[in-house]
């Protein structure tokens, strides 16, 4: 698939997330992005799996990266148009089952302004 700007981002994603940093991953989103997550919903069931902001994916994702510190994702498929991306992609953590994941991006502006995961 030749590269499109959703897909430069959704790459830039998985290297930010796979290097943990955080800064690097959060500077993908627009300041009011929503993000929904089973894992979310069963971590933090009074957010009803959905969370908006910044902040509060910044201790999202602090709260994995620090439980976690092996989790990492490998990129298997990308399906995209202008203005979203569906990732599909492997969950590895060393001592756990790996865990096929989906997820939508929806980009606006170069940003990221909400996401959807799916687990299998």
């Amino acid at each position: 698939m030749p590269s499109t700007p959703t897909i430069s981002i959704a790459q830039s994603w998985f290297d930010a997330f796979n290097q943990h940093n955080l800064e690097k991953l959060l500077a993908l989103y627009a300041d009011d992005a929503q993000h929904y997550s089973p894992k979310l919903k069963l971590r933090q069931p009074e957010t009803k799996g959905l969370i908006t902001g910044k902040d509060a994916l910044r201790s999202w994702w602090r709260d994995s990266f620090e439980r976690l510190p092996t989790l990492r994702y490998e990129p298997s498929r990308f399906i995209a148009d202008d203005n979203s991306i569906f990732m599909e992609y492997t969950r590895y953590v060393d001592g756990e089952d790996s865990m096929t994941i989906g997820e939508v991006l929806e980009i606006s502006g170069g940003l990221i302004v909400a996401s959807r995961v799916f687990h299998s």
